[in-house]
């Protein structure tokens, strides 16, 4: 049964205890395909179940940059505060708690990357990313993987940055897309990733979101995890930024 309206409501309340770390999110463009449920569910882990908006399930990539990235219980790292980051997503659900499923999250920050697999079971990869303003409105994002081992991927991307977009309606697409406050992950990096599941919350103010006009688009992360290549344009929201605070992740 998918989560109810009043679920993914719930999500939204901030989660007791302390959260484990702080990040600010921006200059980030959520871009969103439809894609067959079938296809996604042949991905998932046991128990882990496809989320879906009007019998639809989505894919995203989502290129944005992170900074202020601290923990909670340690002292600053130097060189680790600020990076890039490319992810490969989906959306899922469990006991009733909606939720995101990484496919891919490649990261210019190898000290990142290297904690976010050891402590986080999620499957970052180091990359070459690199973005540019060639004017207040336009973004240029670049990169490929560098990860040793792991599958090539590239991307490029290039939008305009658009009017500024009214705050999501709860139970609209773009709340479906972009109001989500847990991730999933699963110990172990091959098919599956293992058998341990894991739910980790994140609280955030709504996303401030503004159109986007996609001027460029080259990318394969997408088919490199044995997906088709999604059909047509995008659907584009450009967001941030957002303050991020991050929970430890708890097995389910």
């Amino acid at each position: 049964m998918l989560p109810t309206l009043a679920d993914r409501l719930a999500l939204r309340e901030r989660p007791s205890g302390h959260p484990l770390m702080h990040q600010e999110w921006g200059d980030l463009l959520f871009m969103h395909w439809p894609i067959e449920p079938e296809l996604i569910q042949a991905q998932l882990p046991p128990r882990l179940q496809v989320d879906l908006h009007e019998g639809q399930a989505w894919i995203g990539v989502v290129p944005f940059r992170m900074w202020d990235v601290r923990s909670r219980v340690t002292p600053p790292v130097p060189g680790a505060r600020e990076f890039l980051e490319l992810n490969v997503r989906t959306y899922v659900h469990l006991d009733g708690v909606p939720g995101v499923w990484f496919f891919s999250l490649d990261a210019s920050n190898p000290l990142a990357v290297w904690a976010a697999r050891t402590f986080f079971h999620l499957p970052y990869f180091r990359a070459q990313l690199k973005l540019e303003r060639p004017t207040p409105e336009r973004l240029h994002y670049v990169g490929h993987r560098v990860h040793n081992g792991a599958p090539e991927g590239h991307f490029a991307a290039t939008w305009e940055l658009g009017d500024k977009l009214p705050p999501t309606e709860p139970g609209s697409l773009a709340f479906f897309l972009t109001e989500r406050y847990a991730l999933y992950a699963a110990g172990g990096m091959g098919p599956g990733r293992g058998d341990k599941l894991y739910r980790g919350r994140i609280a955030h103010r709504n996303w401030p979101l503004r159109a986007a006009e996609l001027l460029h688009y080259s990318s394969d992360l997408v088919e490199g995890h044995g997906l088709p290549t999604p059909p047509g344009r995008p659907l584009l929201h450009a967001g941030g930024p957002v303050s991020v605070d991050l929970w430890r992740l708890e097995r389910v």
